[in-house]
């Protein structure tokens, strides 16, 4: 009994604490009106919604753009499930999405009054006057938008250069507010160049007005915010392997010089290898457009779909074989030596004059994202292919390469014994193993594989043969015939 009286109380008070939370929740409910207001015009979801009389413009606008925008990303994804277009169906919702304008938007009250809102200066300079609070009825009115028509663009001395919705009444300084500002990097910017053009695009007009000027802005008006670049930037050239601070060096335009960026990294150590160390340009893509078209390349905004890796470099191979007289069978080798050409502009450097400041590795001028690399001492010879222990080989000064072969247990049963190569370490070139070669510290020792073949592969080439000297046979005797 008394159990039950137990959980009578419980029950009691959980169903009273239910009553009481049912009631906050209920007049918080109320304290809050809803209203109604309506979407109209270009925008991702239009019709009567309700909202909040505390919610403002920009809130409420937020919330059904974020609502409409799950669902076509949502139904993107399903098509896109369905379909081999996948790609291309998130690019199209993208795209679309991208086409909303949150500027001109006519607000119109129930009472009649009439207003015209641009939430994106209002995201800018934050000024209510272009977000004010929502009142029941109302309705907001989105303007189609055109920005191949509609538009005016920025760029030059301004931190967030770009194309926006152009909107009746726009003038200089709207402009320079969508951007961003100006740049304060650069230095005595004072005026600004409109371009415009004509209705039939064929002849342009250049305005050059003050930058601070209250000048009106037309359609597609193109605007240059003019200054002298600044080469205030950073330019740095990375430093790896035995030097006493490897890492990122800052240097000048065109003017470090490798003696003093190995200063600036504390020195060499006494483990460097400069016999094996390098220079490699920064990204090849970059440097091959600075080359070609003398302008930093990466500064610039390149459209995301931009293959650079493959289109900038075919650009490069093209060029440089258009006017060769390369067979298909040399084309793949060529290729493979201009991408190195690319890539190790700066190999030739002889490191290991670099302690004399006035000879030429000294002297020579590093460029923004080189790399060096600084090997520690290599003091064994690699021997690899058809040995039975490849490796690392202790290097012995004076012995030739069939030592070293000896020490890594001898030939495999499939070497080709008679064409083993040295590879210098340091050019990189192949050499016929013979006993005069000297081998140094860092070499590599290659023996290759015998070639190995079928009973097939023999068949057709004994036909191959007796096909050739059929074909001999027959022209003979069609000589002795025509000599008759």
């Amino acid at each position: 009994m008394k159990k039950y009286s137990i959980f009578l109380i419980v029950l009691f008070y959980a169903v009273v604490n239910a009553q009481f939370d049912n009631n906050k929740n209920e007049n918080y409910l109320n304290g809050v009106n809803l209203i109604s207001v309506t979407i109209g015009g270009k925008f991702i979801i239009i019709g009567t919604f309700p909202a909040y009389s505390t919610e403002r413009v920009d809130q409420f606008i937020t919330r059904m753009f974020n609502q409409g925008k799950e669902k076509l990303l949502t139904t993107a994804n399903i098509s896109s499930a369905n379909s081999n277009n996948s790609s291309n169906s998130l690019l199209q919702v993208k795209k679309e999405l991208a086409d909303y304008s949150f500027r001109n938007i006519k607000l119109k009250r129930a009472d009649g009054k009439e207003f015209i809102l641009d939430l994106e200066k209002f995201r800018l300079n934050g000024d209510f006057v272009n977000n004010p609070y929502l009142k029941n009825d109302d309705v907001l009115i989105f303007s189609a938008t055109d920005l191949e028509r509609n538009f005016f663009s920025i760029s030059g001395a301004v931190n967030n250069p770009g194309k926006f919705h152009f909107v009746d009444g726009d003038r200089l300084k709207d402009a320079i507010e969508f951007a961003g500002g100006i740049n304060k990097a650069y230095e005595n910017v004072t005026s600004a160049d409109i371009n415009r053009l004509s209705y039939d695009g064929r002849e342009q007009k250049v305005v050059s007005v003050d930058v601070n000027s209250d000048y009106a802005l037309m359609r597609a008006d193109r605007i240059v915010v003019v200054a002298n670049e600044t080469m205030k930037k950073d330019f740095s050239i990375t430093i790896l392997g035995e030097v006493n601070s490897p890492g990122v060096i800052p240097i000048t335009k065109d003017k470090t010089t490798l003696y003093e960026v190995i200063n600036k990294s504390g020195g060499l150590t006494k483990e460097a290898s400069l016999k094996h160390a390098k220079l490699y340009t920064g990204n090849s893509v970059y440097s091959i457009m600075a080359k070609q078209y003398i302008s930093n390349f990466k500064d610039y905004p390149i459209r995301p779909d931009f293959d650079l890796n493959s289109d900038y470099i075919n650009i490069e191979q093209l060029m440089m074989s258009r006017m060769s007289s390369l067979v298909p069978e040399d084309t793949a080798y060529f290729n493979a030596e201009n991408q190195l050409r690319i890539l190790l502009e700066g190999s030739s450097i002889d490191f290991t004059k670099i302690s004399d400041p006035n000879s030429e590795a000294s002297k020579y001028l590093v460029k923004d994202k080189d790399v060096i690399i600084i090997p520690s001492k290599d003091s064994s010879v690699y021997v690899f292919g058809q040995i039975l222990s490849p490796g690392h080989i202790t290097y012995s000064p004076g012995k030739d390469y069939k030592y070293y072969i000896k020490k890594a247990n001898g030939f495999g049963d499939f070497a080709e014994k008679n064409d083993v190569m040295i590879i210098k370490g340091v050019t990189h070139s192949w050499i016929e193993a013979e006993n005069n070669i000297a081998i140094e510290e860092g070499d590599y020792i290659y023996i290759p594989r015998k070639t190995m073949r079928s009973y097939n592969s023999y068949i057709n080439q004994i036909g191959t043969y007796l096909g050739i000297v059929g074909s001999a046979a027959t022209i003979i005797l069609l000589l002795l015939q025509f000599k008759k």
